[in-house]
């Protein structure tokens, strides 16, 4: 990136502004401490935002293909969180690789019970798009370098966090050319510093943990069946398994004309079992090829491979006077249906449009009346998916005979009864939450 040094000098500059009286400072510099900086920006908002690592050059002409084909990791963006990058002008970037999901097809490996959601018969454009994490950071990243509302400090790491009445004080150690000690005072501090955060612990956050006694697999594979813009979520009894569409690489992944062999999978199995999946290939395609069967094609090439240990975060509490926690730092889900960074997206997209508000009215953008009313505002629609997906794990990873009858009829009612496809599709794509 440009040189912090730079950007530290940036904000020197400002200090004295009037929108710094307004400055927002944004601890974690992911995909979704730098979604929120934009949504900030794109409200006229000014922000600071510091990341403890190192942030990678990027320009607008570097590779712009596929360069890691087959070593990527993958996020299902929800067809609301695509409305959200619409909304500020970035999904244009970010849609060349970008795959639709048209239709999604749910199953129980060895049971009866199947479900299909159809993008026709409900309605919309498509259910969510799949994007490789890595493009998506990349836009993200270059968006914000060029965005003059953003001040960008990386190798920057937290050490302390004080609150006063009208203010909020963060101290950092920046890694430049020498360590040295920065502090930074602004409105409020936003926490987008991950599961592991170390803003909430300075403030003395408890969490409530559960250990799913999990791990996903995530990786990118290759069928000799083309996707067609399908999705598959399938239940084993290790867990649940997905496949998802992803672009090939020579061109637009929303391009009806491209055949589409690429694929992003999420194979959850127990912990302590995940070294036979990650180590060999032809164990990994062969166990897919097992709990598939033949709805994907044949496996063919299996790429690199990660290994996370799933286990749910919850903060006990989301804000703290002028100090919110957002992102995984809030709440860390299971993956199972994909909502955890599109449950951040929204959240990051409420506060923005209130903290907008508050400025057209000359009010305390950092207001802690304003931050609890947000904390409440989201309390709704974080439960419902804290609770579907905790449902979904447990339910079909119960041994029970009786349990796993009842899921199957389920499903076979979920296919089947009109009206609850669309309200279960609406959840799922956060349209109605």
């Amino acid at each position: 990136m440009q040189t912090t040094e730079a950007n530290l000098s940036k904000l020197n500059n400002i200090k004295h502004s009037a929108m710094t009286e307004q400055q927002v400072i944004i601890a974690g510099g992911g995909h979704v401490g730098l979604s929120f900086a934009l949504l900030l920006a794109h409200h006229g908002i000014a922000s600071t935002l510091l990341e403890k690592n190192s942030y990678p050059t990027v320009s607008p002409n570097d590779d712009s293909n596929r360069s890691h084909y087959l070593d990527s990791r993958n996020t299902a963006l929800s067809r609301r969180t695509v409305q959200i990058y619409q909304e500020i002008g970035l999904w244009d970037e970010l849609q060349s690789h970008a795959c639709r999901i048209d239709a999604v097809q749910i199953s129980e490996q060895g049971s009866f019970g199947r479900a299909q959601l159809n993008k026709a018969d409900e309605k919309v454009e498509s259910f969510g798009q799949v994007m490789e994490n890595a493009w998506l950071g990349r836009e993200l990243l270059l968006a914000a370098q060029q965005e003059p509302l953003i001040t960008l400090i990386d190798n920057a790491d937290v050490i302390a966090v004080d609150q006063q009445s009208d203010s909020v004080t963060l101290s950092f150690s920046y890694y430049g050319e020498e360590e040295h000690e920065q502090q930074l005072q602004g409105s409020v501090l936003v926490a987008c510093d991950g599961r592991d955060s170390t803003v909430r612990q300075l403030l003395g956050i408890d969490t409530t943990t559960y250990d799913y006694k999990q791990t996903a697999i995530v990786g990118v594979v290759e069928t000799d069946k083309p996707h067609k813009h399908n999705a598959i979520e399938r239940f084993s009894p290790a867990g649940p398994l997905a496949v998802l569409p992803l672009t090939d690489p020579e061109g637009d992944g929303n391009d009806d004309y491209q055949a589409g062999y690429r694929r992003s999978v999420v194979w959850v199995c127990p912990t302590g079992e995940e070294s036979k999946y990650l180590e060999d290939d032809e164990h990994f395609l062969a166990t897919l090829q097992q709990a598939f069967g033949e709805r994907a094609g044949m496996f063919k090439t299996a790429g690199r491979r990660g290994a996370y240990p799933l286990t749910r975060v919850l903060a006990d509490k989301q804000v703290d006077g002028r100090c919110v926690i957002m992102g995984n730092a809030a709440h860390t889900l299971h993956p199972v249906a994909g909502q955890g960074f599109n449950l951040c997206m929204r959240d990051a997209h409420v506060l923005a449009q209130m903290m907008s508000a508050q400025v057209l009215k000359g009010a305390d953008i950092g207001d802690p009346t304003l931050l609890k009313r947000y904390e409440k505002a989201r309390h709704t629609d974080q439960k419902r998916v804290i609770r579907f997906c905790d449902a979904v794990v447990h339910g079909f990873t119960h041994p029970n005979p009786a349990v796993k009858l009842a899921r199957n009829v389920a499903l076979v009612a979920f296919d089947k009864l009109p009206n609850i496809k669309p309200l279960i599709a609406n959840y799922a794509m956060g349209l109605k939450s």
